[in-house]
């Protein structure tokens, strides 16, 4: 057989190879058939190594290491790989190698290193001027790459310019760069001008209609996502899995089952009903909705159960006060093999504090870290000061909150104080109030907290002194807010 067909052979081989022990077999054939400079058997080659979903980013990197002068496609592999890697700032590295040997970048170059620099910390303006200077301001797929760097650092300003810059030499602006400033606004939490972007936009799919209602319901915003989601179906947009988890994450908030029912009937009669992320979506809201019986239903049916399923189902039972059920839970967890994270001790924590085992709640949240590889965070603790507060241990509270080594919040010592009122500690409740001051001196809610103290105790010149600071520093009359619902 002669070398072209071999070498034919091998990239009919390669296009269809599906595992790192299949690529080193025809990479060894190639050397052994002195094919393994061929341009098109290592291109294809290379190419599964570096960015398949199966291949092996390090082998790929040997193979670039053993060529005499790499091409530009070989340079824009790595660069691609590494974007959609855990080290994207090596995209920007081997650019500069790739400038440095005089290799010209071309248009897919920047993409894809644009697309890196979305995530590269800390965050640089380079890559822009590079563009200019390589004479690629006139490429969409660049200008819409740098659009979405921008984007996603929340930069609205600087998207809004490249953009603009698009329209000013000539290119026809498409659904890809109205998209990237839609994120751009949502990222910077304008959500309001989000929309008015999304309401100009000559086109819009499904992606646009999604971020759109993401948008909304990230921002606790339910209303405009159900409204938003009845306006997408009249125009015949058909919606897919993270539309329909907005969708059941707004039923949640608002606490209305019988659209979230609605919602789950839609999801079951277009063929949803498999998706693992849309039945953690409803395990939580049918728990949000106090319909326990229809969060196990979801739970039992589920063949698939990711760690955020385990997570949902647990803590809608905690919150319920099922406590032993959460427990039951979390063994089973255990049993198959499932690693508990964060939300996990999250929600024994708070199963803890319903069924009044305080100590056994703290002895989990001193051994989190050593057991479990869980490092305690804000939540962990103001579930445990919330635990030690509702029994009454407030100088155990105030320790643990004066002795964190993260910063605490106003939340977490309002929680605090929402216990000093429980139980009449005025003296622990002025240590509290005054933390709190200095942390958000304009929350009227705390005041009220500690005048009500004072008025219990029957020190009313100590609570008419509040209400007049109260009135005095202008602030506003919301009330404390406990960390873990009732």
């Amino acid at each position: 057989m002669g070398s072209a067909n071999v070498a034919s052979t091998l990239v009919y081989m390669a296009e269809r190879c599906t595992s790192m022990r299949e690529l080193k077999l025809i990479h060894a054939h190639a050397f052994r058939t002195c094919l393994h400079q061929h341009t098109v058997v290592l291109g294809k080659l290379f190419r599964f190594a570096a960015v398949s979903p199966f291949g092996d980013l390090s082998y790929a990197h040997s193979m670039f290491d053993q060529m005499p002068h790499p091409s530009t496609f070989f340079y824009n592999t790595l660069i691609r790989a590494h974007s959609h890697s855990t080290t994207p700032s090596l995209s920007s590295l081997f650019f500069h190698i790739m400038r440095q040997n005089d290799v010209a970048p071309d248009e897919f170059s920047f993409t894809f290193l644009l697309k890196s620099r979305s995530f590269t910390t800390p965050f640089v303006h380079d890559t822009h001027s590079a563009v200019f200077k390589f004479g690629f301001s006139r490429h969409l797929h660049v200008q819409n790459a740098l659009i979405h760097m921008y984007a996603v650092r929340g930069l609205t300003l600087l998207a809004r310019r490249v953009f603009e810059d698009a329209l000013k030499v000539g290119l026809d602006v498409d659904i890809v760069s109205w998209s990237g400033l839609l994120v751009a606004h949502l990222r910077a939490g304008e959500l309001d001008a989000a929309r008015k972007v999304f309401d100009q936009m000559p086109e819009r799919d499904v992606v646009s209609w999604t971020i759109m209602l993401s948008g909304y319901s990230q921002a606790k915003r339910p209303r405009e996502t159900l409204a938003l989601f009845q306006e997408m179906r009249l125009v015949g947009v058909w919606p897919d899995e993270v539309t329909m988890v907005s969708v059941i994450s707004a039923c949640a908030e608002l606490g209305d089952v019988e659209m979230g029912r609605m919602v789950h009937r839609f999801v079951e009669e277009n063929g949803f009903g498999w998706m693992v992320a849309l039945c953690n979506a409803l395990i939580d809201m049918y728990g949000k909705c106090g319909c326990l019986e229809e969060a196990w239903h979801m739970f039992d049916r589920m063949k698939r159960k990711s760690l955020i399923t385990w997570n949902a189902m647990m803590m809608v039972c905690a919150n319920h006060g099922y406590a032993d059920d959460a427990f039951r839970l979390f063994e089973w967890m255990i049993g198959s093999g499932v690693v508990p994270d964060g939300v996990t001790i999250l929600s024994l924590l708070v199963a803890y504090a319903h069924k009044g085992l305080i100590d056994e709640g703290i002895r989990l949240f001193g051994s989190m870290q050593r057991e479990y590889d869980v490092q305690p965070r804000i939540e962990h603790y103001g579930a445990v000061v919330d635990m030690l507060g509702r029994s009454g241990r407030l100088q155990e509270a105030y320790d643990l909150l004066t002795s964190m080594p993260i910063p605490s919040n106003d939340v977490i010592w309002g929680a605090l104080l929402g216990a000093c009122r429980i139980h009449g500690d005025v003296g622990m409740g002025e240590r509290v109030i005054k933390k709190l001051l200095e942390l958000k001196p304009d929350e009227g809610g705390y005041y009220i907290l500690l005048r009500d103290l004072y008025v219990a105790a029957g020190r009313t010149v100590e609570a008419n002194e509040m209400r007049q600071a109260m009135l005095a520093s202008g602030a506003r009359k919301n009330p404390g807010c406990s960390w873990v619902e009732a």
